[in-house]
């Protein structure tokens, strides 16, 4: 039976599942509420670079296109941090060297997965088209194109919602009774920059290191740096909406250079069209999304940022997205006919992955800002990579987890946090040997104090669920 589908949006996740679907024999009609990016070219100004890690590369390859964006990719198997004083300090993800994101063009690789889904002979693209009204029941969807004012309805067996963090579908399907929805807004706002390419110098035409994601971390705010094929950099600012060292309060190029002065001094003489960027570019906004269900009548289902738009602090927005591409195609090919079991079966595995990567996404928000300058926070890599190096298979860290294994977001969320606990009550065992230890040097008649000894027992032990329930909160 040759089964069709309605994919409302043709970005990243729409695009990538039609093609998924296309080649497993649907019938797949997308529609688009904005223009075709191949026509108008990209508006910048709006768009993070994206970070493509295993998760999406797994993705990519199952489609056949895993070479084709590499090709334009930047590998960066690390970060570079930079002091106001201008030093600058790399820091390996991984201690496995072979592992990196990707710095991808999101422009880019939206394109190129569009022009993938359009060249399948299963697949049409309509753009202009805004969903204005669903019936699951009978599988219609209704659009308005926005440039005839007309209406069509259009009928099919799966109805997906790829529209991104401000959904239209999902904007419908919160109408419903039982539909729980919340939206969590970051208190920082983002505007993007650019380094441009140079003509001399070590990395030319890179003015920094290329092969690194570059942090400015500054406590409450930070700038990051990701490196393009033409030996730019796109930055980003992430500064407070308002108070001290916002948007608000840096208003106007003026304001930005002095500030960039103090802040980020070593990065303004990379930076020819600081004025006319600061100037030009909006402050765009982050939020974290949360809904339940996914899903309405067996039929309808959201998938991508419409079911989980997070922040994108672990980059792995798009990477989520992709698998959840995979999740749905790999449902609906178990489930056969029956739709609403394959609807149920995908809403199961991903629900509790997007939560736990929304989670991790706002932790790591912290971790870059404020503790990557760290000392303490550098101890605390190297002592993962050690136990990793010497347990891989026992102990993996987190950013391991997450962006260099397919390990579920919720079980490397939940291991996470029991090697932080285990790490913890280690080291306060080897800090409670040592201090035993030196007391019983210092002191040797209270060798043989046995209530003494029980003490430091009671408190080690003591300290060890204290620290245990720290982790786990």
């Amino acid at each position: 039976m040759n089964k069709s589908v309605v994919i409302v949006g043709a970005g990243l996740a729409g695009c990538l599942l039609a093609v998924y679907l296309s080649r497993a024999g649907w019938t797949v009609d997308v529609r688009e509420r904005r223009g075709d990016p191949r026509a108008r070219g990209h508006a910048a100004g709006r768009s993070i670079n994206l970070a493509i890690s295993a998760r999406g590369l797994k993705a990519l390859r199952r489609a056949g296109l895993e070479e084709i964006i590499l090709r334009n990719a930047i590998r960066m198997p690390g970060r570079m941090i930079h002091s106001r004083a201008g030093a600058q300090e790399f820091h390996q993800y991984s201690r496995d060297p072979n592992h990196a994101i990707q710095s991808v063009s999101r422009s880019a690789l939206n394109l190129a997965l569009l022009e993938a889904a359009a060249a399948e002979k299963n697949v049409g693209i309509t753009f202009h088209q805004r969903c204005v009204e669903v019936a699951a029941a009978s599988g219609t969807v209704i659009f308005i194109d926005d440039n005839t004012k007309q209406t069509s309805n259009v009928v099919a067996d799966l109805i997906v919602g790829a529209d991104g963090a401000y959904s239209a579908l999902r904007g419908i399907m919160q109408k419903n009774e039982g539909f729980d929805y919340s939206q969590e807004w970051l208190g920082h706002g983002y505007k993007e920059m650019q380094i441009q390419p140079v003509t001399s110098g070590a990395h030319a035409p890179f003015a920094m290191n290329p092969n690194a994601l570059h942090i400015w971390p500054r406590g409450a705010s930070m700038m990051i740096a990701l490196p393009n094929p033409d030996g730019s950099f796109t930055c980003t600012l992430f500064w407070p909406h308002s108070g001290s060292g916002s948007f608000a309060e840096i208003s106007g190029a003026a304001n930005g250079r002095a500030h960039f002065l103090r802040d980020y001094a070593d990065a303004l003489p990379l930076m020819p069209t600081f004025d006319a960027d600061f100037d030009a570019n909006p402050v765009g906004s982050m939020l974290t999304v949360r809904c339940n269900p996914w899903s309405q009548g067996g039929r309808v289902v959201l998938l991508g940022d419409a079911a989980h738009a997070i922040v994108p602090f672990f980059g792995q927005g798009a990477n989520a997205s992709f698998e959840d591409c995979e999740s749905l195609t790999d449902a609906l090919a178990a489930h056969g006919d029956n739709i609403a079991a394959a609807i149920s079966a995908y809403e199961l595995d991903r629900k509790r992955n997007a939560d736990a990567i929304a989670e991790m996404a706002l932790t790591n928000f912290v971790e870059m800002r404020d503790k990557t300058a760290s000392r303490m926070f550098k101890w605390k890599k190297k002592l993962d990579h050690f136990m990793h190096a010497m347990s891989p298979k026992f102990f993996i860290p987190r950013y391991d987890m997450v962006s260099f294994s397919n390990i579920p977001y919720a079980d490397a969320l939940k291991k996470s946090h029991k090697q932080d606990a285990m790490l913890a009550r280690a080291t306060v065992f080897i800090l409670c040997c040592l201090s035993v230890g030196m007391w019983a040097v210092i002191a040797p008649q209270y060798k043989k104090d046995f209530i003494s000894v029980a003490l430091v027992i009671a408190f080690i032990w003591i300290t060890f669920k204290w620290i245990g329930r720290r982790a786990r909160s």
